[in-house]
């Protein structure tokens, strides 16, 4: 491999260029990981990718970032606007593989912070989920929703 990538005059990157088994082991590349999934249908065992435990977690703290109290001076219009041009973003890049528990994951943390970032905005103490359920973040303030098929994006308003 290293006489290859020479011939290419690229250079291998000792510490983070190693050897594995698949289907035992698992690598990332390029924001997946690739090894052994189970299908939900079959029960059956493939080979194959799904989004890096640390690319899910970096875009929750964006999201975080994006939600932060010191952004509440901003228009509700232009927060969920962020919030849906970086969901948009990244569920493009990543949408193959097994997606849909991740996608879960990732609206939940978005429902929440963008409900937390309304109460503070407006001043609301209690009741976060009673003053702004699921329908009004997505039909009303037109929240995009990951979709359930699990391979785009799709618009609540739409």
């Amino acid at each position: 491999m290293r006489a290859m990538m020479s011939k290419l005059r690229l250079t291998v990157n000792e510490q983070k260029t190693r050897r594995c088994q698949l289907p035992e082991d698992t690598f990332t590349f390029l924001g997946y990981t690739f090894g052994r999934h189970y299908s939900r249908q079959t029960g059956g065992s493939y080979v194959g990718p799904r989004p890096a435990l640390k690319k899910v977690r970096k875009l929750c703290r964006e999201i975080s970032e994006v939600t932060d109290r010191r952004t509440c001076p901003r228009d509700t219009e232009e927060e969920v606007g962020k919030l849906n041009q970086k969901l948009n973003g990244w569920a493009n890049y990543f949408c193959l593989g097994p997606v849909v528990r991740v996608y879960g994951v990732v609206m939940q943390h978005v429902r929440r912070r963008l409900r937390r970032w309304l109460c503070h905005k407006h001043k609301v103490r209690s009741g976060e989920y009673a003053r702004f359920p699921n329908a009004y973040l997505h039909d009303e303030l037109g929240l995009a929703q990951l979709g359930a098929t699990g391979r785009r994006l799709l618009w609540a308003n739409a």
